[in-house]
Parts: C-alpha cells; structure tokens; sequence
C-alpha cells in the first residue's frame, strides 16, 4: 500500500480542467486527501493568438510542468492530447486514464447539422485537424479560430458571431452540456481526445504505484519496427527473426518476402507502398499499429532494408510514441549495405572514395550532397533528373554508375553505365532499383571463380547449400483451403480412425489450426496411431506436442507402404490423411491394396504463387524440383527444362513426375532424404 496521504495536484483555471482533476482524485484511495490549486496556462494569458497558427506545443501545460519540476506540486492533470511531444525533461506520464468518447459534435445555433448549413456559413474551432476534416466535406464553409472555455465559446455562438462551433464530445459530457450537441461527426480525432492524463517529475516511485490501478497503459502492447534486410530472408538479423516469430501481428511492406513472413508470423497483414499503388497510406498504417498495440498485441512494423532509412520509421516512432506506445527498433542490412556486399561494389575505398550520401532519389528536388559515392534510392522512375541535376552540379559525364534492380533477390541484375550516358533518358530499367554514382563503381570486379548456383524450388532450401550458391524461388504457396469445414468434420469423427497420417508440415499446421477452431486440443488424438513422413513433418508434429508413433524409413510412398506392411493391420483398419488438394492417389492406392480403408481430407492449397520469380537459368548450374507440383509448376513458369544441368528430385514418385513431364536426355540426381 502507497504510504502516501496527501497529494498538491495543478491544473488550469477553467471550469472543465477542474472537473477533470476531481474525476482523477475519485479514482484515489479515500485515505488520500487531495489539494487542488490552479495556474493560468500560456494558452489562457494568450488569448490574442489564434490556435490555428502553429502556437506552442505546451501552450497548455508549460506553467503546470514547472510547478512540478520545482516542487510546488506533485501531480498536474491534462487533457492527453493536450500534452507535447516529446515531454520536457524531467517529466513523465505516470497514468493515463480510461476515455469517454473520442467523437467531435457539432454546436450549431440554428439546429441545422453539417450537411445542412447553407454555403458559407461560419463554423468556429480552435483546431487546424478539426479545420482541415471540415472542409474535405464542407469546402464551401467558412472557417474561424475561436478562444477562450467551453462555455465561453458556446456564447459567442448563442450571440451570433458564429453559426456553429466544433468541440470535443467528451467535453461537452464532462460539463453537462451533452444538450447542446446538434450531431456527432463523421471526423478524424486525435487518438487520445477523451483520454486524461496524469504527469509528474520523474522517478516517483510512490506515486507510480499509487496510480497504477488508474492506469491504461499497463495493458497496452508494445510495437518493434524491425529492418526485413534488402529481401533475401538469410540476411534477418537474429533479433529480426526473434521479433516476427514471438510477434502477435506483423504488419509488413513491399521489398519484403511475402512467403517467409506469412509463413513465420502468427498474424500478417500486408501494408505496402509501391509507386502509384499504395495499399495503405501512412497514416491508416500508423492507426493500424496503434490500435493493434492498444489492444495488448505485442506488433512488427516489418520494413524492407533498415526502418530508420527512407521508410518513415522516424514518423512511426514519433506517432507511437507521442500516443504513449512503447517502441524499439531493429535494424535491417540497408540496401546500400547489400549492394556493395552482393556485386563486390565497395563505397568506401582508400583513395578513391572516403565518403558517402544515401540520397532520396524520389521528387523534382534532387539532393547532391558532397560526397565520393552518392546512393540514389526510389529513383527509378527518376533517373534522367537526378543525373541531369548531377551534371549541373559539376559532375562529370564519365562518372561511372552502378544501378542494381532487386537486391539480394534471385532475378538481381546489375547495370553498369555512366551519368552521362543516364542523362540521355534513353533507357529505361526495372523497378526497384537502387543507384551509385561514384568512381567506385569503376572498382568492380568478378570473382576468380564463378560459384556454382543451384535453384531450388520448394520450400525448404538449406539442405542443398553444400552444393553450391543458393538461389530459392519458391513454386508452391500454401494456403488455407476454400473450405475447411471437411478437415473440422473428419477432426470431430477422428476417434473413428486407427492411423492418423501426416505427409507434410504444412498438413500438421493446418491440421493442428482446424483442431482449435473445432474446440479440441492434441487429446483429441488420444488412441489414433500417430504416423509422419520425414524429419520435418516429425518436427512440425513435436512443435505441436505429438511425438509420433511411427516413421518410414523411406519418406515416401514405397516407405509408407512397407510400414503398414510391417504393421500388418489391414482389413478393418481406417486411415485418415490431411493433405495437399494437389495430393497424389498412390499413397492411398497402395494402403488399400493392403486392406485399410483410407479417407484423405484437403488440409491445404498447393498453389503457384502469383509473384513467382522466373531467374536467368542461364546462371543455373543445378535445378532441384522436391515434389511433383514443383515439376508442374516449372514447367508451367519456364515452358522447358533446359538441357545440360543437373537435376536433383526428391524421391521416386517426383522423378516419375520429372520423366513424364519432361522427357529423357537430362541429368538426373534422385535425393530421398526429406529436406
């Protein structure tokens, strides 16, 4: 229990601001008496400025905050929005309190709503948010600063000096003045309006802990805007990974890799911003990440490259933080960073360049900062002016450049010209695209060896690295099937079966999904004989809590097949298989020739992925294709299956797969492990 008695608490003169105080010191412990006492702000010795001209940003608060740093009291009570970003030094928040409405109302003298006052009609506020959000509807109304209290502003209203005020509907609640309000409108408002909060100089751990149990933000989630790196996911950072695993929600951009972040997340909502083409605009996101961690989430702001370069993660943090978020910020491999490591291009280089400028290459105002190597980003569609501006700042025409499209992905090209040659505008690249301009560019130089590449196509790639570089473009993506209702269905007759089989991960995560939105956990398998193929279906199903039963030796139909052979069970005995919508007959086939009696399920979808990257297969040394639908779908993306590479298949069943697709004459290396 706090062993504090008494509390001096501060707040502005105004018949409203003492009736927030009193709202706050209800909350207290009877045992806590409160003094109240009140100071003029700048906001009411100033009533000559129009707040609708950029005044200060503690206009409200400036006078209580040094009656705390100096003692005088302990507490100061505001309206939350009301308070500045950042907090002046030595001040903190130590509550903030549960909100009335957040709405704005409209006061109007005549009774008349919004869509109702004629053009021209003169509608008072004091601020350029609730300005601005009146003419998107009502451009044809006038707009004018009003001062002065609630009650002081409604006369001016009642005696005609205005048609109709706006004001914040909580305000309006608190004064008991909920008559007045003509309608509620359809506004924007700051996410804090109705909100109290409670400040005090820092470090006061009694007080703290008297008003925790006031306290809203103890409940809020925190949110980490995390670096994706430049798109290859084996250059996350640790903490990266760490964060998308452990996160509630991520919200994730463009220049990201789509499959690996849906794959990893719990919840991911796409979020991004292309040229011409913004999925959300920035402020919906920032919205979008308050409200997740208002409701306790703990959330990724995943960003391609690092968050604090060109991807207004400075404005998030700021939002965020100004709306009492908690936010920390891991950093990604910029695609600055990626180039020079990916294309052997160094920025820096002694010399030759001992400075660098990354520079937006976005807008008419093109920067050229003086710098050895400048790095352009998002100037694709720029290009011609930003050399054009670089000619006229005195570089030269030979100046070399190095424009590089997709970093780190499987399809990166790499373009080397001059700014000269650029300013022409006679060629045209690929977007996204990233630009050095520098005599650096000149430094490239191709390894001694070329390494060998080998492109997998699956899902899993890291068990072909020993093979050479890897290049992953993923021809399959899982998805949820159109209806789940058969796997829930299966799911609730499951103690009917004697074997459960799952043939994949992706059968185990979906399986496991449709369990708990059938309101059963793993003792639902309880007396089902449990069977995986291969070691990563084994370890899907223990990230699960089922260690099963039994495994094939061979992760493949032949293995199936002679396990239930071993297990000579037979006629009477009923299988259940979750599984692809693209699942081959053979496994079921050869367990019926054995006497089961076998029901497969759609468990997922097995589709080609919209944004299927095609690579230069001319780069390929090794192809490895790990089920049947990859063969399908290559052939599908690249129409043939060039000749003179090495083709590595995952087991029997995908090299007949291979064979009948693709004919004789290649180099065939089966691989039966499961990767």
């Amino acid at each position: 229990m706090s062993g504090i008695k008494r509390i001096y608490t501060i707040s502005r003169e105004s018949r409203l601001t003492r009736l927030q105080v009193e709202e706050v010191v209800r909350a207290l412990p009877t045992f806590v008496e409160a003094e109240i006492f009140t100071l003029p702000s700048w906001e009411d010795r100033h009533k000559e400025v129009s707040l609708l001209e950029n005044p200060p940003a503690d206009m409200f608060t400036r006078e209580m905050d040094q009656a705390l740093l100096e003692g005088r009291a302990d507490i100061a009570v505001h309206s939350a929005k009301d308070l500045p970003y950042p907090l002046p030094q030595g001040i903190e928040v130590i509550a903030l309190t549960r909100g009335l409405t957040g709405s704005d109302s409209l006061v109007s003298r005549s009774g008349l709503t919004l869509e109702q006052l004629p053009a021209g009609a003169c509608v008072a506020t004091s601020s350029p948010t609730r300005r601005r959000e009146l003419l998107k509807l009502r451009p044809d109304l006038v707009v004018a600063g009003i001062r002065g209290t609630i009650e002081e502003r409604l006369a001016q209203v009642d005696e005609g000096k205005y048609d109709a005020l706006i004001v914040a509907t909580c305000a309006l609640q608190r004064l008991g003045l909920d008559n007045r309000i003509t309608e509620i409108l359809p506004f924007d408002t700051h996410p804090l309006q109705g909100h109290l909060a409670v400040t005090a100089r820092v470090a006061q751990k009694e007080l703290q802990k008297l008003f925790a149990p006031l306290d809203i933000l103890r409940y809020y989630g925190e949110v980490k805007l995390v670096g994706f790196g430049p798109g290859d996911p084996r250059l996350l950072t640790r903490a990266a990974e760490e964060a998308i695993r452990q996160a509630d929600i991520v919200f994730y951009d463009d220049l990201t890799n789509q499959e690996y972040v849906v794959e990893q997340a719990r919840e991911a909502v796409y979020v991004g911003k292309r040229y011409g083409i913004h999925h959300k605009e920035q402020g919906d996101i920032n919205r979008l990440l308050l409200d997740a961690a208002r409701s306790g989430k703990n959330v990724v702001r995943l960003k391609g490259g690092d968050p604090m370069i060109f991807a207004h993660g400075g404005e998030e943090v700021d939002y965020l933080e100004s709306n009492f978020i908690r936010v920390s910020v891991i950093s990604g491999i910029s695609a600055a960073n990626a180039l020079a490591a990916l294309t052997r291009v160094p920025l820096t280089y002694r010399g030759v360049a001992s400075s660098v400028a990354f520079v937006s290459g976005y807008g008419e105002d093109i920067q050229v900062p003086q710098a050895d190597t400048l790095v352009y980003y998002m100037g694709t569609r720029n290009l011609c002016r930003i050399t054009c501006t670089l000619l006229e700042k005195g570089v030269s025409p030979q100046c070399p450049v190095l424009l590089v499209y997709n970093v780190s992905a499987p399809d990166q090209q790499e373009f080397y010209t001059t700014v000269g040659e650029l300013a022409t505008g006679d060629s045209t690249y690929p977007t996204p695209l990233i630009m050095l301009a520098g005599e650096v560019a000149a430094l490239h130089r191709r390894p001694l060896r070329e390494r060998q590449k080998v492109l997998v196509t699956g899902s899993d790639a890291q068990r072909y690295g020993g093979r050479g570089e890897i290049v992953h473009t993923p021809l399959i993506r899982i998805t949820a099937p159109v209806d789940a209702r058969p796997l829930e269905e299966a799911i609730h007759k499951l103690p009917g079966y004697h074997y459960l089989l799952f043939t994949s991960r992706y059968a185990v995560d979906y399986f496991f999904k449709a369990l708990g939105r059938a309101g059963y956990d793993s003792r639902r398998l309880a007396g089902v004989t449990v069977v995986s193929i291969g070691d990563t279906t084994t370890a899907a199903l223990r990230g699960a809590g089922i260690t099963p039963d039994h495994q094939p030796v061979q992760d493949d139909s032949y293995g199936v097949a002679s396990l239930f052979r071993e297990l000579a069970a037979g006629k009477g005995n009923r299988v259940l298989i979750p599984r692809s919508d693209l699942g081959l007959p053979v496994i079921p086939e050869r367990l019926k020739e054995l006497g089961y009696e076998v029901d497969t399920v759609i468990a997922y979808c097995n589709r080609l992925p919209a944004d299927a990257i095609k690579v230069d297969l001319h780069t390929i040394s090794a192809i490895v294709l790990t089920s049947p639908s990859c063969v399908e779908r290559f052939k599908e993306l690249y129409r043939e299956f060039p000749p003179g590479k090495e083709y590595i298949l995952r087991g029997p069943i995908t090299r007949e797969a291979f064979e009948r697709i693709a004919g004789d004459g290649h180099f065939i290396s089966t691989v039966q492990a499961h990767p």
